[in-house]
């Protein structure tokens, strides 16, 4: 018989969002007005139909057009989980032990697109109680950081995203991850945002480059070196 391990980290991620898919059923949805046709099975429902003129909705019950600002930087948030989350299965492949670390982050984020779902000129106090981003995961980041540059090589040339399937990978993620952190940081300096938001996408960044260096490192990969194309 097939045994199936469940890490620690991605357990507490799958009970907070059941938790909180639980709680929404009996109370407003997050991010959606969604309803559904009357005499049919609510939870098997995955499409409603909408936001078929082009608007979604934030927590706050806003109606936006797609496009918005909010969803742009939501779409890449989930963009960015999404390659973490390629990148952790080639590093779960290779045994690295960081692969926790990348658990904890797509569940972080999960709470970035909370944020950023619930912008401050609409929300009310029961909302931001339920959306507040706390800085310590930017803590967490920066000790982790530290650990990983102490066992790397010092940094003396520009490398290209390289060294292996899992550094490749976390490299991709990075540049997703900028592109993240440049969509929330017009929300943030309008004031609709948690400043902390974006200092976690920052710190994050440096994080994923830090660990594509450290995966290509224990994999004994070659990390390609810039040169100039004479």
């Amino acid at each position: 018989m097939t045994s199936v391990i469940i890490r620690p980290a991605l357990l507490r991620c799958f009970m907070r969002t059941r938790r909180l898919i639980s709680e929404h059923r009996t109370h407003k949805p997050l991010c959606s007005d969604r309803s559904y046709a009357t005499g049919e099975d609510k939870s098997s429902k995955i499409y409603t139909r909408t936001g078929d003129k082009g608007f979604s909705s934030t927590f706050t019950g806003e109606r936006r057009p797609k496009e918005d600002h909010i969803f742009e930087a939501l779409g890449n948030t989930d963009e960015l989980s999404s390659a973490i989350g390629l990148a952790r299965e080639f590093c779960l492949d290779q045994g690295h032990t960081f692969s926790d670390q990348l658990d904890k982050i797509q569940c972080i984020l999960q709470d970035v697109g909370s944020s950023i779902a619930t912008p401050r000129s609409s929300a009310r106090e029961s909302h931001r109680k339920r959306t507040t981003f706390s800085p310590q995961p930017i803590t967490d980041l920066e000790t982790w950081i530290d650990h990983f540059v102490e066992e790397l090589p010092p940094l003396t040339n520009f490398i290209l995203p390289s060294g292996g399937k899992s550094s490749a990978a976390l490299h991709l993620a990075r540049t997703i991850c900028r592109r993240a952190e440049r969509s929330v940081s017009p929300i943030v300096r309008s004031g609709e945002a948690d400043p902390d938001v974006a200092k976690f996408l920052n710190r994050l960044s440096d994080y994923l480059f830090t660990v594509a260096r450290y995966a290509a490192m224990k994999e004994a990969k070659e990390e390609k070196i810039y040169k100039r194309p004479e």
